[in-house]
């Protein structure tokens, strides 16, 4: 990926604003292929996400405060985004009697289900945006990624 090309620019841009920008497309990048692959079911990275999410409560229930804990990108509409998901049966919410405050969200088997064919094409989509990478690579990328 040429920055100085995809930002149509003949000058020299400083190195460390350089790799902000190359991080900045990089992001755009994933994020398009992503919402790409999850377009044809109706659900966004972040509800993807909580879907993950739940998944791995393995039956237990989570909270909202859980959620937003867990969440790869931080949001305060976590709410909203477990709406959605219940309003297309993929999570179900369970309301305690005595404190309306605490909130019980599970997923269903129908959003396990639609979660199984999700990461078929989540894996292909991470296959295609990683390709010219090798495992150590990968590995090397990562270690300088845990430097942020």
């Amino acid at each position: 990926m040429n920055v100085e090309a995809i930002i149509k620019t003949d000058k020299k841009i400083p190195l460390r604003s350089r790799t902000i920008i190359h991080l900045m497309l990089i992001h755009n990048k994933v994020s398009e292929q992503i919402s790409h692959a999850l377009k044809p079911f109706g659900i966004s990275i972040q509800q993807f996400n909580v879907l993950r999410i739940l998944r791995g409560q393995q039956g237990k229930p989570a909270n909202l405060s859980t959620l937003n804990e867990r969440m790869v990108s931080k949001m305060s509409n976590t709410t909203r985004l477990v709406d959605k998901l219940i309003k297309k049966g993929y999570a179900h919410r369970i309301v305690c009697t005595t404190n309306r405050r605490k909130v019980e969200i599970t997923i269903t088997e129908e959003g396990l289900k639609v979660l199984s064919e999700m990461d078929i094409e989540m894996k292909n989509s991470e296959q295609e945006l990683l390709a010219n990478f090798t495992d150590r690579e990968l590995e090397q990328l990562n270690h300088l990624f845990n430097k942020f």
